[in-house]
């Protein structure tokens, strides 16, 4: 997936708009909708900001865990979706417990077969 699909993909589920994302990074809207155009890419800075607002890691923002995307792509959302709310000392915690978990299970059903 390219940087502009997943960073689509990623504010449509923060529930946001491209005016809402664009004001929380202090930038103008037609400015990002370049970025989910794909016409024109953050700085390292805005990166930051955007996966901050999103709640994912600028890795996979801009798509460089590629090797298991897909049980990577799981984690992110499960933790998206539990973590609202939470202080960043206690989203460190829950994910490195929710990859651990994961991680744990994964060993499990691999056990069983």
């Amino acid at each position: 997936m390219e940087f502009s699909e997943r960073l689509k993909e990623l504010r449509k589920q923060a529930h946001l708009t491209q005016v809402e994302l664009a004001s929380k990074l202090g930038i103008v809207q037609s400015s990002y909708a370049d970025w989910e155009r794909g016409k024109k890419k953050p700085t390292q800075d805005n990166l930051v900001k955007i996966a901050q607002i999103l709640n994912v890691s600028v890795d996979y923002l801009v798509g460089n865990l590629q090797e298991t995307s897909d049980e990577l792509d799981n984690i992110e959302l499960l933790f998206r979706m539990n973590s609202k709310g939470l202080t960043e000392e206690e989203k460190r915690i829950f994910k490195k417990e929710l990859i651990e978990f994961m991680e744990e299970r994964k060993k499990l059903f691999e056990k069983g077969k």
